[in-house]
């Protein structure tokens, strides 16, 4: 019994031959749009191309030589995409883009998109975007970043990145500088735009086109009416986006080619003459189900499937090449055959390329490969005191880390003249603890962006504007907030390096105010001790100051790494430190420093950890907040105990010196890990870890952590933190009691 890919397949040229092809939906003709013949017949051959390749991909996956079908059958019409928009527009394209990618490359000549495409489909590392890690649809030379199975997690990049074009006129990116008219592509499923990193990115580019901002993004909606089994309303897609305050809409019909063309190239002349949004509408079909093995027949029926098949968009296709004279069936045909036996010869060929075969392969783009970059240069003194001026006179007075921070956030303003802080508040009110206070005054509306109250798009902005040659340093609020948009760091920002072989790079710096003891302010999603969502993800870098001093050497090190390794960096800044001035009593400033101005004080590199104490009765590894508390307990198991201590200040979460930990810890008999986050899950489990594996039977290990339990509001609080008097206590229960 064939399948419905074997039918289709099968019947394209016997319906051709007969004219058994379906009426046109709309009524056009050639002179109506912007297309020759001559481009008819090559948008043609790109939809052709697209569909073998889903044909044969389907055959290689029934031989175990593909492994992974989303096939953009039905969807070809987006060929015109790829025609009508340039090069030099970036694309964020759906995974029904095959047709589009094909029709892009011939932008280029030279480019091999069967053969390329095919080599992903057969997981070869010589796959030229993802080095045979998934099948990927992008290309480094035609600007379209590599996207999987990508559920509208893109759109927030996108929509960033169409900001980034609108800075470009008023701020130079590093590298290259795109045309002042580009726009940017994005494309996606009606199912996707329910989901709500589509909604919150479209009502980004809304808000910011509502305010005159530059936002030049065209978002295409591809919409076949079905998302995997589940039905999306007849107009729910016009009903919710034709009256968008701040989006010009636009319908065409996605099976017709010349009906496409009308509706780019109207989507395409208003983004790039207003700078302003467009959503187009593109009605299209989906053929063959939704991938893999899907049977469409067992949640549709066969008269639904048999419908969706009459209005394939290569019949309208050939039916428009025949009523306009411009091939005739036998072409049409012999030109069907000839790619179909191309696609099966290079696929051939592509499924004998190697494979990846190693761990190190596998991993070798997890993290960017090092850029040999010239360090930014140092900022004239005449201009750091034209800029900071007040500020600069008060550095000789000893500071808390808030205004460490924000005066290091000046500098490093100052040094790098694509960096972009953004986030909720960051601008005239300076945050909601004061730590962007002076900046927006200081730097301007362009380097100092106030967003909209929605994690998902402030990330997606950060993405978005480091495509497009800018340095950002997004602010989320509080730590709890980052998990409303945890997936555009873990499946966007830290894939992209992997996913593309390190071409295409996402630096950020990522300033979270987050973790507990706030003296009972705001309960759990103002105090959330959990950053475990971030040390999940491979090659994302952790910092944690626990004191102003460091926080400034830190902060310098982390915008360096986006910058030079092109790294995505989280700066987790511990809230209820910000202010705080002193160690044992009121007044003795031990934990207030003085500033120290950009080529002074001591650089605290990626890993390195601080040291307090040579003791070797204890060793306390903590960070945070917990190595404020340990200093606070260590004056008393020294002074009051006798108990020698050395004092581990992590800094570096992840990742971690290994090696320099088992070596520091070597002296210890005894070792006792202080962690303020949950005792499940924290840091701490992956120390015992280490010590345990690493140092078999040499240290005595006790932890002091956090309750499994979400924090309270209030002095209740404290009741699930740990405290000076537990660390007291565990380690005196540790050593026996001190000497």
């Amino acid at each position: 019994m064939k399948t419905r890919a074997e039918i289709i397949e099968t019947s394209f040229s016997k319906r051709v031959m007969s004219s058994d092809l379906p009426d046109a939906n709309v009524d056009l003709a050639l002179q109506d749009v912007v297309l020759t013949g001559a481009e008819l017949v090559d948008l043609f051959e790109s939809q052709l191309m697209s569909r073998h390749l889903d044909y044969q991909s389907r055959k290689l996956r029934a031989r175990n030589e593909s492994f992974y079908t989303i096939g953009s059958a039905g969807h070809e019409g987006n060929a015109v995409l790829g025609k009508l928009f340039r090069i030099t527009d970036m694309a964020f394209l759906h995974y029904r883009s095959g047709a589009l990618l094909i029709q892009r490359s011939k932008q280029r000549p030279g480019e091999t998109p069967l053969y390329d495409m095919l080599l992903s489909f057969a997981a070869s590392k010589e796959d030229p975007i993802s080095g045979g890690r998934h099948k990927v649809l992008g290309s480094k030379t035609l600007r379209v970043p590599p996207q999987t199975s990508t559920i509208a997690s893109h759109l927030p990049k996108a929509m960033g990145a169409a900001h980034g074009l609108g800075l470009s006129s008023v701020l130079e990116p590093e590298g290259e500088r795109l045309p002042q008219d580009s726009v940017i592509l994005c494309n996606f499923g009606d199912a996707s735009a329910n989901h709500s990193t589509a909604q919150g990115a479209i009502n980004t580019a809304c808000w910011a086109a509502y305010q005159n901002s530059p936002m030049p993004i065209v978002f295409v909606c591809e919409d076949n009416g079905i998302g995997i089994s589940t039905s999306t309303p007849r107009g729910w897609i016009h009903a919710s986006f034709s009256a968008r305050a701040g989006l010009h809409y636009i319908y065409c019909d996605g099976t017709d080619l010349l009906d496409c063309a009308r509706g780019v190239n109207a989507a395409l002349n208003y983004a790039r003459r207003y700078r302003k949004p467009v959503f187009l509408h593109m009605r299209v079909i989906r053929l063959m189900g939704h991938a893999g093995s899907d049977t469409e027949v067992g949640y549709r029926t066969l008269q639904q499937v048999e419908a969706d098949e009459q209005q394939d968009p290569l019949l309208h296709s050939a039916r428009i090449l025949l009523e306009h004279e411009i091939l005739s069936a036998e072409e049409i045909c012999q030109l069907n055959d000839q790619i179909a036996q191309r696609v099966v010869r290079i696929a051939e060929l592509a499924i004998r390329r190697p494979k990846l075969q190693t761990v190190a392969e596998v991993m070798a783009s997890v993290t960017p490969p090092y850029r040999d970059i010239t360090p930014m240069p140092e900022v004239a003194s005449e201009a750091r005191e034209a800029m900071l001026g007040k500020d600069l006179r008060q550095l000789n007075k000893p500071q808390n880390m808030a205004r460490l921070i924000n005066l290091t956030l000046a500098d490093i303003l100052l040094t790098y003249r694509h960096a972009v802080v953004c986030g909720e508040d960051v601008g005239r009110k300076g945050g909601v603890y004061s730590v962007t206070t002076g900046l927006f005054e200081k730097f301007g509306a362009h380097r100092v962006i106030n967003t909209l109250l929605d994690e998902q798009s402030i990330l997606g902005l950060a993405i978005g504007l480091a495509h497009t040659g800018f340095l950002p340093i997004p602010e989320i609020q509080f730590l709890a907030y980052v998990h409303n948009a945890e997936d555009q760091i873990r499946g966007e920002a830290a894939t992209l390096s992997f996913f593309s072989e390190g071409q295409y790079t996402n630096p950020m710096v990522v300033r979270i105010a987050g973790l507990a003891y706030q003296k009972g302010f705001g309960g759990h999603f103002h105090n959330d001790n959990s950053f475990a969502v971030f040390r999940d993800i491979p090659g994302v870098v952790i910092a944690c100051p626990s004191n102003g001093t460091d926080a400034v050497q830190m902060l310098r090190s982390c915008v360096a790494l986006a910058h030079e390794q092109r790294r995505v960096v989280i700066f987790l800044e511990p809230i209820s430190l910000y202010m705080t001035r002193d160690l044992h009593e009121p007044g003795d400033d031990l934990w207030a420093s003085e500033y120290a101005t950009p080529g002074e004080g001591v650089p605290i590199a990626m890993g390195q950890f601080g040291c307090h104490g040579t003791g070797t009765d204890l060793c306390i590894i903590t960070y945070g907040n917990g190595y404020y508390l340990s200093r606070q307990a260590g004056r008393v198991l020294e002074q009051g105990h006798g108990i020698n201590l050395r004092m581990i200040d992590l800094r570096w979460l992840a990742p971690l010196d290994e090696a320099a930990l088992i070596e520091a810890t070597k002296p210890c008999g005894h070792v006792l890990i202080v962690d303020e986050c949950r005792r499940t899950g924290s840091i701490s489990e992956a120390l015992v870890t280490l010590l345990t594996e690493r140092s078999p039977g040499q240290h005595a290990i006790s932890r002091v952590t956090a309750e499994d339990c979400f924090i309270p509001l209030a002095d209740a609080a404290n009741l699930v933190l740990p405290d000076k008097q537990q660390i007291i206590a565990a380690a005196l229960a540790l050593v026996g009691g001190g000497q």
